[in-house]
């Protein structure tokens, strides 16, 4: 089968990245579902693989790609939740179902935990099989979905839904601070926040994506290459401060984070684009009885309200950019510019 891998690790990474032929996705055995996919989404996770993330990929050629959506070519023994020829979404998290995490129903700390793409064979290629607990029918929508939309679903907005509904239980009316407007999950969060009913500040070096964000139900919006983020926050809230913070960037901004906070905010993060070596002062973190929170993806119950909510019109994902399989490359370089508002999509086969 057809299959965009990662060849070799080091340098940018996007040079060892190449469309390959690779042996089809297993033959799925008792409690999984092999799928022809029609389209995938890139995330950053994406790049942090090309990139090289210690110890990761385990081997080499490594297929790419967390997200994705398609067509159940097969089911193994047991299989009922779906059928042969159904259009359905894969959430990107495995987990065993088995540990106590699991038993508890928190499948994203599974002991076990990993993520297609990063710790298993990945989406970009013309068949992927899975558990199927990781497979959901695709809603009926009103127009109905695309095959990029129901790609460019699963991973971002269940991990944006984790941290600003589960983790930081952000409520009506409270201030939310997001980094970084155009990428999938910030601009995910800040849609879930106007669900609930806070009011949001995002951010951006763009222009163009502040404008986005204002058209989604940003309220303010700065730019945080010409504006000082934290003195911005600190006029529009009347010197309080925000109750939620949502934090994907890390070194960059993790300062100025922490000091747009009211007493008694939260910050909850997903990651460090910008690294992962974090300064705290610790006296304002406890005198001000900051809580600081940390999220990876969601479990199952969360992804199936998701789910639900996209069948109900809600948090439908918004394309910047589709290319072909042939072209992925190009999709990757324009997210590692920066330059999508939304996500980059890639479509397989007919």
């Amino acid at each position: 089968m057809k299959a965009f891998v990662l060849r070799a690790t080091g340098g940018e990474g996007l040079e060892h990245t190449a469309l390959v032929d690779v042996p089809p996705a297993p033959t799925p055995g008792p409690g999984a579902v092999r799928i022809a996919i029609k389209a995938t989404a890139l995330n950053h996770l994406d790049l942090f693989v090309i990139r090289g993330i210690p110890g990761l990929p385990k081997s080499l050629p490594h297929i790419l790609g967390s997200d994705g959506a398609g067509v159940v070519e097969s089911v193994g023994a047991g299989v009922t939740a779906v059928r042969p020829g159904e259009r359905v979404l894969i959430n990107p998290g495995i987990s065993d179902y088995s540990c106590e995490f699991c038993r508890k129903g928190e499948h994203s700390l599974c002991v076990r935990y990993g993520i297609l793409g990063e710790h298993f064979p990945g989406t970009m290629a013309e068949l992927v099989t899975v558990p199927d607990h990781n497979v959901l029918p695709i809603p009926a929508t009103t127009p109905p979905l695309t095959w990029s939309e129901a790609a460019a679903f699963s991973l971002v907005t269940l991990t944006a839904w984790r941290m600003v509904v589960t983790r930081a239980q952000l409520q009506a009316g409270e201030w939310m601070l997001v980094w970084g407007i155009g990428g999938g999950v910030s601009l995910t969060a800040l849609r879930i926040a106007r669900l609930v009913g806070a009011r949001v500040i995002a951010t951006s070096s763009s222009d163009a994506k502040l404008a986005r964000a204002r058209e989604l139900g940003a309220e303010v919006t700065v730019n945080h290459r010409t504006q000082p983020v934290t003195q911005v926050v600190r006029e529009v809230t009347g010197k309080r401060g925000v109750d939620v913070v949502v934090e994907n960037v890390g070194e960059v901004t993790w300062g100025d984070s922490l000091r747009c906070l009211a007493k008694g905010g939260r910050i909850v993060t997903c990651g460090g684009t910008s690294g992962p070596q974090l300064v705290t002062d610790v006296r304002p973190l406890f005198w001000h009885q900051f809580t600081i929170l940390g999220s990876t993806m969601g479990n199952a119950a969360e992804y199936r309200e998701v789910v639900r909510r996209l069948g109900q019109g809600e948090l439908r994902p918004i394309i910047d950019a589709t290319v072909p399989l042939e072209r992925a490359r190009e999709g990757f370089e324009r997210l590692a510019r920066g330059d999508q508002i939304g996500k980059v999509t890639v479509e397989i086969g007919n």
